[in-house]
């Protein structure tokens, strides 16, 4: 689960990690209120207007500016709440920007001796350890630092049954160039960051840029957290911070009827039961000369509801030209999977493309039978080669 830069930093505070303090504003009068109350609280004259979106690259767009008052901050945010921001991240189609953080400024105008990082922690598969990344080259985009200079790219690996080791704080902020002052606050700031990450079941933390300010202090500027959707019943109050208007709604309505739903590119719509044959089921889509359009897992609970919301959001793209249904019965009946079928055409009228249907497993004759019975434009397949032979001859590949 993605949650917004403004959300990141709470729980980074939490943690007892210094960052840019802000608050969130919704509308120009309460921007002018927030930078008043920066003002008061921090001294501030300078404050930044970041636009709250789950996309990076908000700069390069416009997403992030600086405001040199009180009620230029209020300006800006006019400018920005209700845009369309368009990043890097995004692509053309741009995000709704419907909140912007209004932080104090950390940069000290006139001050010199700042230095920016880039700092994350996340898990790698392949050694089953989680590893921080980290560059003295912050503030800019990651990837042109790993294509242009590599060099400067530099990681730590830690193993999860001992975390993060102090020798390994220290070697992480010596290779950041680091001493004094700054170098021992800069392993507090490791510390913390990692028990952040950990203390949340995140699969990601990055900020960029860490900053080592005029006066020493390092702290966050920047936060993107992704948490651990499979952890979430722990933290009921993490679960809260969801913003559904920056999801996919096909997504969001895929997940309230507890399918396992991921948009594709593709011409050929997929619904399956368990993530290895929808794997094997797109394989067999692209021998047969098509493409899939999703990845649509209906697990082993089917039931006719999850059924027909699972072809209400495949009809949804129109990209799509043919529906493979391909369910095992292990755990799920495969009468149960027909009787979804036919409720769900009657639910939803004329579905105006072909559909095939491969049931195998408990049940399968009786299933078999249903769907032969329905009256239904439906062409039924008893093997994997069988429903691939389908699909090509529907999608004319």
């Amino acid at each position: 689960m993605n949650i917004h830069e403004f959300q990141g930093k709470a729980i980074l505070k939490a943690y007892n990690v210094d960052i840019q303090e802000g608050f969130i504003a919704e509308t120009p009068d309460q921007a002018i209120m927030v930078a008043g109350q920066l003002r008061e609280k921090f001294g501030s004259e300078y404050f930044v207007v970041k636009a709250q979106i789950h996309a990076g690259g908000r700069g390069k767009g416009g997403g992030v500016r600086l405001a040199k008052s009180v009620g230029d901050a209020g300006r800006l945010a006019s400018e920005m709440i209700g845009m369309k921001l368009v990043t890097p991240q995004t692509g053309p189609a741009g995000k709704k920007v419907n909140k912007v953080l209004i932080a104090q400024d950390v940069y000290y105008k006139g001050e010199s001796d700042i230095k920016e990082f880039y700092i994350s922690i996340l898990l790698d598969r392949k050694s089953s350890r989680y590893t921080i990344m980290y560059s003295p080259e912050g503030g800019m985009s990651i990837e042109e630092v790993a294509e242009k200079t590599p060099e400067r790219i530099f990681t730590e690996e830690i193993d999860p049954g001992l975390g993060l080791q102090f020798f390994q704080c220290r070697n992480i902020a010596f290779n950041l160039g680091l001493t004094g002052e700054a170098f021992r606050n800069m392993v507090k700031f490791l510390n913390g960051i990692w028990e952040a990450f950990t203390g949340v079941d995140a699969q990601l933390l990055e900020i960029n840029p860490v900053l080592k300010t005029s006066d020493n202090r390092v702290l966050a500027v920047d936060s993107k957290v992704v948490l651990d959707d499979n952890a979430l019943f722990r933290h009921p109050d993490l679960a809260e911070m969801r913003d559904l208007s920056e999801e996919d709604p096909v997504e969001v309505e895929a997940g309230r009827n507890n399918l396992n739903f991921v948009k594709l590119d593709g011409n050929v719509g997929c619904m399956v039961n368990g993530a290895g044959l929808a794997m094997a089921t797109m394989d067999i889509i692209k021998l047969s000369g098509g493409s899939p359009a999703n990845f649509l897992d209906v697990g082993g609970t089917a039931n006719v509801r999850t059924v027909e919301a699972g072809f209400r959001i495949i009809l949804r793209d129109p990209a799509v030209k043919a529906i493979l249904v391909n369910i095992f019965g292990g755990i799920v009946r495969c009468e149960r999977i027909a009787n979804g079928i036919v409720e769900a055409y009657k639910g939803i009228g004329e579905i105006k493309i072909p559909v095939i249907v491969r049931l195998q497993g408990t049940n399968a004759e009786e299933a078999r039978t249903i769907i032969d019975n329905s009256g239904l434009r439906v062409l039924t397949a008893s093997t994997l080669q069988d429903a691939a032979d389908k699909v090509k001859e529907v999608i004319g590949g």
